[in-house]
């Protein structure tokens, strides 16, 4: 027995070698799992984020570009601190905002890489990759930041930020991951499909330092990122411009479009920020303190401020009542200001006078025959029906909702129903007498600034409207801009109608706003006035100019500015001199706008 020991031992070794040498087969040549792994040790991931789409004004001027900036990544399981001052020094980082961000970091993944500095300009990187050698686990990425050569229109083109946690649970596609830069509002956010392009990936050996070796396989499964598509906006550069130097130190907007097309040629909201301090590094503090101004430089005016439109409701009103055929050129109201205040001027007046002079009486009375149209033997009921009715007609010319122009966060105006006023004040317990202030574009009637300008559209189209948009054409491409941009919509008056309202309109600048008449150029216009319960009433103005051939229509909100023929009468018409003829021939009128004197 103890002679075949030696025996046994050795058959043991033999089976034991045996096992291993087989086991050793399998990991080096049959299985490669492990190869992978230790090749995944010695791989960086490196997502190449793809630069935005170009956007420019309808002319080809560039309004917004990218600007190359750094984030420094850090992998925690491989980062390592010995000379902490040092470091502080180097990259120019507060101790707690390291710690803040390597915490962070380690949360999310010890093996994955995180940003540790993000948004590093061109000139710090400068300085400090040179000692990026010097601190395993640490490496750069190539983003882009936003950039604006004229910093204009910035409500209408929107930021882009770091999306946030809600952002990327709603994202569907699995495009975005933490970090990840997406417009956040305006043109930016609306169009983010286009603009943001196309992720590629890169794959990097590195040694244990963490320092560049080259590509993993000569770039075999590196994928190229692909840009974001141009964008062509509707709005023309020279002109935003201006219009924001006409409104600055003011409260208000100007929306001006193109009527036979619906494209915005100005979108301005005021007061606006430059559209530069939301990009870079120092975001997060620009934002916290522009947000924090009571003059609320975020609130997109032109879409989200709603008001009374005031006297230049009274366009709309004299169309339903010729299309009713309840008002004719020839119907005739004295100016009874027993019934509403009213200015001074001759009377009675016909519907022409009436336009022109701004007469509140006639639209007083002339809306009562429009609501209160003997249709039931009961007058509550009568004026219920009659006002529903109404409310109809009104609607079709783009009121009462959200028009759908491409931003997010537009607001829908309010034409008031029958049962707004049974909410109020109770089924059957209101009349006539209780809603009269509707007649002249107060009440409870609502517009939004993008809504007035739409009107002008339309009083200048002479009875049709395209949706208002911001873009012209995708990749150089007008066919691809959104269907519903280029779908004619009809608000039910017959053409025929318009000519009045065109004439009236035209004369009723000598009549109400002076200021706006410009030397060989014919504008159509009405003022408005609208009641502000908490200060000076608000300057609204409407226009389209040419009047035979129209090629501009415009709308101004000129906040607590008083009588529409004031500010907003002059702002107009400046904006529209400055499109039509591309010069200021009345610097007077000018520095009056831009003085902003306008109570007195």
């Amino acid at each position: 027995m103890n002679d075949q020991r030696p025996f046994i031992i050795i058959i043991v070794i033999f089976l034991v070698g045996l096992v291993l040498l087989t086991k050793l087969f399998m990991i080096q040549v049959v299985d490669d799992s492990f190869s992978r792994r230790a090749e995944r040790n010695a791989i960086q991931r490196v997502v190449d984020h793809p630069y935005r789409g170009l956007i420019y004004d309808r002319n080809g001027e560039l309004l917004v570009y990218n600007n190359p900036i750094f984030d420094l990544m850090v992998v925690p399981k491989e980062f390592t601190v010995k000379d902490t001052a040092r470091f502080l020094s180097i990259f120019g980082i507060e101790k707690e905002q390291l710690i803040t961000a390597y915490n962070a970091a380690r949360k999310y993944s010890s093996v994955k890489p995180s940003p540790l500095i993000k948004q590093i300009s061109t000139t710090d990187f400068a300085k400090i990759q040179d000692f990026l050698i010097d601190y395993p686990g640490l490496f750069i990425t190539t983003r882009s930041v936003r950039s604006y050569p004229t910093p204009i229109a910035a409500h209408a083109l929107g930021y882009i930020g770091e999306i946030n946690g809600q952002q990327l649970e709603r994202d569907t596609t699995d495009y975005y991951e933490q970090g990840d830069y997406v417009g956040l509002s305006g043109m930016e956010r609306f169009y983010e499909d286009e603009l943001r392009g196309q992720k590629g990936v890169k794959y990097k050996m590195v040694n244990v330092r963490g320092v560049d070796k080259g590509p993993f396989k000569n770039g075999a499964y590196d994928t190229a990122s692909v840009a974001g598509t141009n964008l062509t906006s509707t709005l023309d550069r020279d002109l935003q411009l201006y219009g924001e130097y006409l409104m600055q130190g003011k409260t208000g907007s100007v929306v001006a479009i193109e009527p036979k097309t619906g494209e915005i040629l100005a979108f301005i909201s005021a007061p606006f920020y430059d559209p530069n301090d939301l990009t870079g590094a120092d975001f997060g503090k620009n934002y916290t303190i522009l947000n924090s101004l009571n003059s609320k430089p975020f609130l997109n005016r032109p879409i989200m401020a709603r008001y009374p439109p005031g006297s230049t409701f009274k366009i709309v009103q004299s169309l339903i009542g010729l299309q009713e055929g309840i008002l004719f050129p020839e119907t005739t109201y004295a100016c009874n200001k027993s019934l509403v205040a009213c200015h001074n001027h001759p009377s009675p007046v016909n519907l022409f006078g009436a336009i022109r002079n701004s007469c509140n009486p006639y639209y007083h009375q002339a809306f009562r025959r429009m609501i209160n149209r003997e249709v039931s033997s009961n007058t509550f009921k009568d004026t219920e029906i009659g006002l529903d009715s109404w409310r109809e007609k009104v609607l079709k010319f783009g009121l009462g909702g959200r028009l759908g122009v491409d931003m997010i966060g537009e607001y829908g105006g309010d034409v008031p129903s029958s049962k707004l006023y049974d909410r109020i004040y109770g089924e059957g317990r209101w009349k006539y007498s209780t809603i009269y202030s509707l007649s002249i574009g107060q009440g409870e009637l609502l517009v939004t600034p993008l809504q007035m300008a739409n009107l002008a559209a339309i009083f200048a189209n002479k009875g049709y409207y395209y949706t208002p948009h911001l873009i012209k054409a995708i990749d150089g491409d007008p066919t691809r801009i959104p269907a519903k941009y280029r779908t004619k919509h009809e608000v039910g008056v017959d053409a025929k109608h318009f000519d009045l309202i065109q004439d009236a309109m035209a004369e009723a600048l000598y009549g109400t706003a002076n200021r706006a008449i410009i030397e060989d150029l014919v504008i159509a216009g009405k003022t408005g006035t609208a009641q502000n319960p908490h200060g000076e009433d608000h300057s609204v103005f409407v226009a389209f100019a040419p009047k035979d051939d129209p090629k501009i229509a415009i709308a101004v909100y000129v906040e607590n500015a008083g009588w529409g023929g004031r500010a907003a009468a002059s702002t107009a018409s400046l904006m529209i001199e400055k499109y039509i003829k591309g010069q200021i021939t009345r610097p007077a009128l000018e520095e009056y706008v831009l003085a902003g004197n306008f109570i007195y």
